[in-house]
């Protein structure tokens, strides 16, 4: 962060039905054939390159280190980076450190910013003797009046006021990508007629058999689809179960049924096009960012076929030269605790213009205690960012100085709203698809 001091102060009607919020025509692209119903489906494909290497765990070895390692490399890397753009900010641009300060004199300092809260709960909190009876404003944020930001390098730290300067200035394709999040298999909420609407939309199984051209719109629409993204809360493992005790064989066939249940879904998608999975906090996964991949052996079905990936979370990706990044929510959830907005999708915006999917992390956000590297900090702009397992569908397109468009989606719990999303890779245009499984009588 850069700061300039002036002066320091102390839907659903008698049959299953998929709602479109809007339809575009796609010109056929294609190569993969699929057999449904006695016809073929000549299905588009597009190049993917992965790019979860920098957020998978393989040669880390903890070794009991705290996390001011991965707070030095953060501010390093963000120093020099900002460093190398001051000139074009400012022709000489006054950079000191905070233990340089000068009163009334106007400085530029890179530091760590952190925002003291008296009502953040701590783990002190449970080993104090006079601990605060003073309740909370609301049981999803610890704001206050009295918060104040404090900037700090390695030579100090300082308690920030007045006023906030800031920045004056900070495709061609017709393939289509699918997201949803929060399936939740296993729960009360869960409906699998729902999903496997989702599914058979997705496969071109979806239509009424006594209109033909109904089912040839319906395919010719599938057959779009090239690439399918699943963010996170796949399944929703019974948690009376686990308390630690041994499991007996019908407590584990209990346990595992959820899964089995997602993985015969998921057969069904990866057959015929290529499925990304990746963990989320309800998920039989590590808790800390960043999430590594479901295991291969969670899905014997599935994991057959070479289209189907495991991958972690926060998950990249590029799809024919456009880069995608996603997480399963747990980033932006964290923010909303500890900061305000109208929608979360301004908190996605901030997180790239902040340059950093996690900046809550360590802090309040639990993380892997990286020694040399901060695997959360953004080197590239994305073309598609979206966050899972969110109340609402929400999106927005952001558009950069230099004209560099950035779709932002708020993907909604498939189990509560029903709607996964779709997004237009030639002109980045998101639109839902709603799924209703209410019958007339």
């Amino acid at each position: 962060m850069v700061v300039r001091l002036h002066r320091i102060t102390s839907a659903f009607l008698l049959f299953p039905f998929i709602r479109y919020s809007r339809q575009n025509s796609f010109p056929a692209m294609g190569a993969l054939e699929i057999e449904a119903d006695n016809t073929h489906l000549q299905r588009k494909r597009a190049l993917y390159d992965s790019l979860d290497e920098k957020f998978e765990i393989q040669k880390e070895t903890y070794r009991g280190q705290q996390y001011s390692q991965i707070y030095f490399a953060r501010l390093h890397h963000m120093r020099t980076l900002l460093y190398s753009l001051l000139p074009n900010w400012i022709p000489h641009p006054p950079v000191c450190t905070v233990l340089g300060l000068e009163e009334a004199k106007e400085c530029i300092i890179v530091g760590t910013l952190y925002k003291h809260m008296k009502l953040k709960p701590t783990i002190l909190d449970e080993y104090s003797k006079e601990r605060s009876v003073v309740p909370l404003v609301k049981p999803h944020n610890f704001m206050q009046p009295d918060d104040h930001l404090v900037l700090e390098d390695e030579s100090g730290r300082v308690k920030l006021g007045g006023t906030v300067i800031l920045p004056s200035k900070y495709v061609r394709r017709r393939q289509i990508c699918c997201f949803v999040s929060g399936i939740r298999v296993g729960s009360n909420m869960s409906n699998p007629l729902q999903f496997q609407l989702l599914v058979d939309h997705i496969t071109g199984h979806l239509g009424d058999v006594k209109v033909k051209l109904r089912i040839e719109q319906e395919r010719s629409i599938a057959v779009q689809i090239v690439h399918v993204v699943i963010a996170g809360n796949s399944v929703e493992i019974p948690n009376g179960l686990l308390n630690g005790q041994n499991l007996g064989s019908k407590e584990q066939s209990t346990l595992s049924l959820p899964i089995k249940e997602l993985d015969i879904l998921l057969t069904q998608i990866v057959a015929g096009l290529s499925v990304d999975i990746m963990p989320g906090p309800a998920d039989p996964a590590n808790f800390s960012l960043p999430q590594q991949p479901l295991h291969g052996c969670l899905f014997p079905g599935s994991s057959a076929y070479k289209t189907f990936r495991s991958c972690t979370n926060p998950h990249s990706f590029d799809l024919d030269d456009i880069r995608f990044l996603e997480t399963s929510g747990q980033n932006i959830d964290d923010l909303v605790k500890y900061s305000e907005a109208t929608y979360k999708l301004e908190f996605m915006e901030r997180t790239l213009r902040w340059r950093h999917l996690a900046p809550t992390a360590p802090n309040t956000l639990g993380c892997y205690p990286f020694i040399d590297r901060d695997p959360f900090l953004l080197d590239t702009c994305p073309h598609v960012y979206f966050n899972g397992n969110q109340n609402r569908y929400k999106t927005r397109l952001l558009t950069g100085p230099e004209g560099r468009s950035v779709r932002l989606i708020s993907i909604p719990n498939f189990c509560e709203a029903g709607v996964a999303v779709v997004l237009n890779m030639r002109n980045l245009e998101c639109h839902a698809l709603s799924f209703g499984t209410q019958f007339g009588t």
